[in-house]
């Protein structure tokens, strides 16, 4: 089976970008950039750690609180109460840098961040971005290194934004009767549906 090993060989089989592909990246967060963050709910951080293995960590809050933007090259991501696997944080103490994939629904572009971060827990640093009276239990700052917005061509593929495409819930399990199953002899799918419920009603900040 034919392989892409290296960067000669990936560039002969994809042939050399575009002008406005290249063109389109920046080193900073300009208005158009700082705008599409202040839209989104929604933010995907990958990290990896020393050895190379990689994460990709779902970051959701309201507009405007699922990052906010400090200046041209700084933006910082509160991490919210979780289930306290850690594994972004332990990655980033490792290996400080990230890949940022921001997204808001209706829009089919998406808004990539990459740079270098470090975690912090200061109140000072965190007090801003208290909701609701509670504070994140650290910050992701994060400094703007290439920074482009990326074509719409996925979403519209998967028509992500379609409602129509929506699946209804019965079609797949719920997630306590996947841990059940994967959890064998702890708690039944009920008492774990339970407990999950009562954590997405009280412990979303």
């Amino acid at each position: 089976m034919d392989e892409l090993r290296d960067a000669k060989a990936v560039r002969a089989h994809y042939g050399e970008p575009s002008h406005m592909s290249k063109a389109k990246q920046l080193d900073h967060l300009d208005a158009h950039c700082k705008a599409f963050i202040k839209l989104s709910p929604f933010v995907v951080m990958a990290t990896t750690d020393a050895a190379g293995r990689a994460d990709a960590s779902p970051r959701g809050d309201k507009p405007g609180l699922v990052a906010t933007v400090i200046d041209d090259k700084t933006l910082i991501i509160p991490d919210r109460v979780g289930n306290r696997r850690t594994d972004t944080i332990n990655n980033i103490t490792e290996n400080p840098h990230v890949g940022l994939l921001f997204m808001v629904p209706g829009i089919n572009e998406t808004l990539r961040v990459n740079g270098t971060v470090r975690v912090v827990i200061h109140p000072s640093s965190l007090e801003p971005l208290a909701f609701e009276g509670k504070m994140p239990m650290s910050g992701f700052v994060v400094t703007a290194e290439e920074v482009f917005f990326h074509c719409g061509k996925p979403l519209i593929r998967s028509e992500l934004w379609n409602p129509e495409r929506r699946l209804s819930r019965e079609r797949f399990p719920s997630l306590g009767k996947i841990l059940a199953d994967q959890i064998a002899g702890d708690k039944t799918a009920e008492e774990f549906d339970q407990g999950i419920d009562e954590q997405y009603r009280t412990r979303l900040y």
